[in-house]
């Protein structure tokens, strides 16, 4: 049930239109892309200063150590704090500035803003500074109509969640930025779609696996042993007995699209031989290394182990069964799979918001791909945790990225209910 006061907060979210598209396009204009991690600083300080207007506390924090970071490009994120009156529980709204490069295909300029036909475009207007900006928008918006809340509240801008996030909320959770008493319940503005709690996200193991071989010249390539010929019944193997094993698995995960109710695994590079970056004629010369990155992504269902496992035995199998063949396995991240019970505090209050602006009982959804709740859950043990914002997932990196302005205003007014339902709450 909405009250008077509820309503007319409501409503001066939604006469605020024009500055949230303002506040979106502002950030889009900044081209915080990563990698390298341009413009991560002015972004940060932008957002600081808009949050220091509405008497919030401002602090940045560099990801000193983390990967990338450099004096050139420095890993700047922003916490914004405003204490309430009394104590209370603190809510906290997480969303991270960069963006992936632009590429190829736009008809608009990516780092313009332009508004067109309802919908804001640039890189990074659905994933996720439309996000950002309607947390920023529903909070402004809540403190003008509950000035003596109780708790606090936090605003966090955070770096590099597009390359697993550890120079920003990895780092931040490290330094119990996100730990109780610190921090209660956290909403993670992603974009999967307004009318979606998303509880959680897929399982991922990265892992960079080498096969071996003996250099020769490329005339007598019998002299040598080629490490690019061991990776190609490597990747025969994974075709014949890893890939329809992947494809059988499913979940009880609501994962979206539906594609990703399974495991998958993706190739993502594959490097042997000449150098990449070479533009002559080739060498005659037969490659004594050759690598693979996998992107593997399992269930709720799966052990790490078992992950794993499944890999390590068609390595071995090979091993067993094929002529000097030998390889070497290295880990690059593992993430377990999480997902957040749908009665949890945040998850109930986001969706009570839901039903209140949309009059309909929301979608739960999990993420097909991690973003930095997990690091809140694994590095600051901290699980009252979801993904609420507006944005279709599937404009995510994309040419032409837009978010809908209705969008984004509904959005923000689902996230001021959740603000006042878990700031109520007793603690």
């Amino acid at each position: 049930m909405i009250n008077a006061a509820m309503e007319s907060m409501l409503e001066s979210i939604a006469t605020r239109e024009d500055d949230l598209v303002e506040l979106t396009r502002d950030l889009i204009r900044f081209p915080t892309v990563n990698p390298p991690g341009e413009a991560y600083t002015p972004c940060a300080e932008f957002v600081g200063d808009r949050l220091a207007k509405t008497g919030f506390d401002i602090e940045y924090v560099r990801g000193e150590g983390e990967p990338g970071d450099t004096d050139r490009y420095p890993r700047t994120n922003v916490v914004a704090r405003r204490e309430g009156k009394r104590p209370g529980a603190c809510v906290h709204f997480n969303s991270h500035i960069d963006v992936v490069e632009a590429g190829d295909g736009w008809t608009v300029d990516p780092f313009e803003g332009v508004v067109r036909d309802g919908r804001v475009y640039g890189r990074g207007a659905c994933d996720m500074k439309g996000g950002l900006a309607a947390s920023i928008i529903a909070v402004e918006a809540f403190i003008r109509a509950n000035p003596d809340f109780p708790g606090a509240i936090e605003i966090s801008g955070t770096v590099d969640e597009e390359s697993g996030g550890f120079g920003g909320v990895a780092h931040l959770a490290r330094k119990g930025y996100f730990t109780k008493p610190r921090v209660d319940h956290v909403i993670i503005p992603e974009p999967l779609n307004k009318d979606r709690v998303c509880l959680g996200h897929r399982g991922v193991w990265w892992a960079e696996i080498e096969t071996k071989g003996e250099q020769a010249h490329g005339s007598m390539p019998f002299l040598g042993d080629c490490a690019v010929r061991h990776m190609g019944a490597l990747l025969a193997a994974f075709e014949e007995k890893l890939f329809p094993a992947l494809d059988a698995k499913q979940t009880r995960m609501p994962v979206v699209p539906e594609g990703a109710r399974r495991s998958t695994l993706n190739i993502n590079s594959i490097h042997g031989g000449q150098t990449d970056d070479y533009t002559g004629l080739p060498s005659p010369n037969v490659p004594d290394s050759c690598r693979l990155t996998i992107d593997r992504r399992f269930l709720i269902e799966e052990e790490i182990g078992e992950v794993k496992g499944e890999v390590l035995a068609i390595l071995e199998e090979l091993k067993a069964t094929r002529p000097e063949f030998d390889y070497a396995i290295r880990d690059l991240m593992e993430v377990m799979p999480l997902m957040t019970e749908k009665d949890a505090p945040v998850a109930s209050a986001v969706a009570h918001g839901i039903q209140a602006v949309f009059d309909r009982e929301p979608d739960y959804v999990i993420s097909p791909g991690t973003y930095d709740q997990k690091h809140i859950a694994r590095l600051g043990h901290l699980y009252d945790c979801v993904a609420y914002g507006p944005g279709i997932l599937d404009l995510a990196h994309r040419p032409d990225e837009w978010v809908g302005i209705a969008d984004m205003v509904q959005s923000a007014q689902v996230m001021a209910l959740a603000l006042g339902e878990l700031l109520s709450a007793p603690r």
